[in-house]
């Protein structure tokens, strides 16, 4: 079979930049899958994904013109349905042999397959391979379809009657087979070869295409247009790093926003501009973010992180004489500059302690109160933290009254995203300690993953109080995350709690934590059942950030099952077990574990009377193996524990390993529940005591395979 590379261009009016990446790698899977799976690419057919803001195109390699032929094989119906007692064809099986185009000519031909009234009626035929034609067209017709577009448009043909929908309206449609045209058609289009470059920078109007292998050296050469994503992206990180280089300054990096632009631009161009020095008086964060997300431009910054009065501009054109661009950009910005300084002056009039009382007329939610209301909650749960923590108490609570009065400023009513950060800045210009203030910014974090961390007691407070005043809140009226949708953020504040207990660490147990902030609320205000319900919604939440940080999920049960809530111990806990998990005895020792808990456990109703309070007597101790296991025990228990109370989890664990051959020779040697009530209440005790020493870091039965 030969095979030619295909491309397949779709030219459009501008993409929405935020989803042209999304757009073009869906476009080219799709189409490519599309084609494998009608036999027309092989398995191992290259494809190459192109998207620009005016295209999404595809090249796929080794693309046959033809499918193959293929052998196909249909079960029709049960052999004593389709033929009667002669053997010849009832009209049932006529009637599905036309509906397939057959005849009765074929009836001879049918294989029977199975035996007795599981026997049925097999037509065997040679199904023709799609063309490239068919096939193409199913395609791009399902690549279409599958595009996730965030919002279709309705347009109108050029014949004026009829109109389609896509994301944007379409111009151009490409498809080419080595040097030959595709006879497709797609949203009103024919496709052909000519397509365009670059509005204004192109050597000429249209493009004519030769062959699939020059789409990319012609759209580059004679377009003017770098169609391939990530290529333009190298690029342009390519000319913004040479561009702050020249200048001795840093770009500031943001992943998103390279994206962002790369979609913007078809042939980019790193300009360097700059704004009046005053404009630096305003916080960084603010002018920064109206750089970014208004113009689309990299802040630049010195070797100490600090922003200058110089950014990058990313161009869609190369004039000779680029002055009128840069002095273009410097007018816009300008304004947008002046808005951020007009905002931070007018703000720093009004402090936000006089700020505060109108969160009151702000509505947090229907049926959990006011901003002012939840502000109370906080502050009240804060101060609580704090005092566990021998934190000040006063800072806590005052840092957590003002922490949410900057969502009245007009800067952050701008720009939600300098929530906090602007808290910051207001709260030191009216003469707050410096601790507060950094509480006031802090006690958003961490606001995604990977984000830093609360630093200080206080933020700590403030930052779990607010968290947790979130979870146990929604939660309690109901809105449980399902699915995907979380509209609250329920998960993102549970992993935030999760992770300052557990990475600062803090000794704060976190069910006792749950039960203080639903305290907090009016009573009837949440459901009966939501400390419990919340705790075990945030130790779903741990088990899968333990999981991504690679501890084994039977590590991760042994442990939680005796952790009680103490998240500052998970991870050295985990540590030990995996230390230990490592060793050769291990599973053994998992294993006999397991053995001691089963025993006590299976005969639970017969002991527990006595049991929970029964100690080991060394005088009933009658066989050699019990008695030396019990010595074995007293011999380590206070090496185990002295291990414990210095946190050296892994150390308590290895220590286990000497009681191997004791606890070998026990179950060997010893019957527990033997007929002597008093000898099998000592017994039964030895190995309660057991498995209290074997579990002081871990429930280590969990490892057993």
């Amino acid at each position: 079979m030969s095979t030619k590379n295909l491309l397949v261009e779709l030219l459009v009016e501008e993409l929405p930049p935020k989803a042209l990446k999304k757009l073009g790698d869906s476009f080219a899977e799709t189409l490519t899958a599309s084609l494998k799976a009608q036999g027309l690419a092989s398995a191992e057919s290259v494809m190459a994904s192109f998207a620009s803001p005016r295209r999404l195109a595809v090249r796929v390699g080794d693309v046959a013109a033809k499918a193959d032929d293929k052998a196909v094989s249909q079960k029709l119906m049960p052999a004593s349905v389709g033929l009667d007692a002669s053997g010849q064809a009832t009209p049932a099986l006529l009637k599905k042999l036309a509906a397939m185009g057959a005849g009765a000519e074929v009836v001879p031909q049918l294989r029977r397959e199975g035996e007795g009234k599981a026997e049925s009626l097999v037509y065997d035929s040679r199904q023709s391979g799609a063309t490239l034609a068919d096939g193409l067209q199913k395609a791009l017709e399902d690549a279409i379809a599958k595009l996730p577009i965030p919002k279709v448009m309705t347009y109108q043909l050029a014949d004026g009657w009829d109109s389609v929908q896509f994301v944007r309206p379409a111009h151009g449609v490409v498809a080419l087979h080595g040097v030959e045209i595709v006879p497709v058609r797609v949203l009103g289009l024919q496709a052909g070869r000519a397509t365009q470059g670059h509005r204004f920078e192109a050597s000429k109007q249209t493009l004519e295409i030769r062959d699939a292998d020059s789409y990319e050296a012609q759209m580059e050469n004679e377009g003017a247009v770098i169609p391939a994503f990530e290529k333009r992206r190298a690029e342009i990180a390519k000319q913004i790093d040479a561009a702050a280089a020249a200048e001795k300054l840093k770009p500031i990096e943001d992943a998103a926003l390279l994206d962002e632009v790369t979609a913007l631009v078809e042939r980019p161009n790193v300009l360097v501009g700059q704004f009046e020095a005053e404009f630096l008086e305003v916080p960084q964060e603010c002018l920064i973010l109206t750089m970014k997300a208004n113009q689309k431009y990299f802040p630049l910054l010195d070797a100490d992180g600090k922003l200058t009065n110089k950014f990058l501009i990313v161009s869609n054109i190369r004039p000779a004489d680029a002055s009128l661009v840069i002095g273009g950009n410097e007018r816009v910005v300008r304004p947008r500059l002046a808005d951020a300084k007009f905002f931070f002056d007018q703000d720093r009039k009004k402090t936000l302690e006089s700020r505060v009382e109108k969160l009151g007329s702000v509505v947090y939610h229907n049926k959990l109160g006011t901003q002012l209301q939840r502000v109370e909650r906080i502050a009240t749960l804060a101060g609580t933290i704090a005092r566990l923590l021998d934190a000040d108490k006063a800072d806590a609570e005052l840092a957590a009254r003002l922490a949410k009065a900057d969502l009245l400023t007009d800067m952050v009513g701008e720009f939600p995203e300098l929530q906090g950060i602007m808290g910051r800045y207001y709260a030191l210009h009216d003469g707050e300690d410096k601790v507060v203030a950094d509480a006031i910014e802090a006690h958003y974090h961490p606001r995604f993953a990977g984000d830093t961390l609360p630093q200080g007691a206080i933020a700590c407070a403030v930052a779990l109080a607010d968290k947790l005043e979130t979870v146990v809140g929604i939660y309690g009226i109901g809105q449980v995350p399902t699915g995907e949708k979380d509209p609250f953020g329920l998960r993102r504040h549970a992993l935030g709690i999760l992770r300052i207990l557990v990475e600062t660490p803090l000794d704060l147990p976190l069910p006792a934590l749950i039960k203080i902030a639903a305290g907090n609320f009016p009573a009837g205000m949440l459901s009966a059942t939501v400390a419990g319900g919340v705790e075990g919604f945030m130790l779903d939440r741990l088990r899968g950030y333990l999981r991504e940080r690679d501890f084994e999920v039977s590590h991760i049960e042994a442990v939680l099952h005796i952790l009680d809530g103490r998240m500052h111990e998970i991870l050295p806990r985990l540590q030990g077990v995996r230390a230990f998990a490592a060793l050769e005895v291990a599973k053994d020792l998992a294993a006999a574990n397991k053995r001691v808990l089963n025993i006590i456990r299976k005969n639970q109703e017969e002991l527990s009377a006595d049991l929970a309070h029964a100690v080991v007597k060394p005088a009933l101790l009658k066989e050699a193996a019990e008695r030396d296991l019990h010595q074995a025990m007293q011999d380590i228990a206070l090496f185990a524990q002295g291990y414990l109370d210095r946190g050296d989890y892994g150390q308590n664990l290895k220590v286990l390993v000497t009681l191997k051959p004791f606890i070998d020779d026990f179950f060997e040697k010893v019957m527990v529940m033997c007929e002597d009530n008093d000898l099998r209440l000592n017994r039964a005790a030895l190995l309660q005591q057991l498995g209290k020493l074997m579990n002081q870091v871990a429930d280590i039965s969990k490892l057993a395979a």
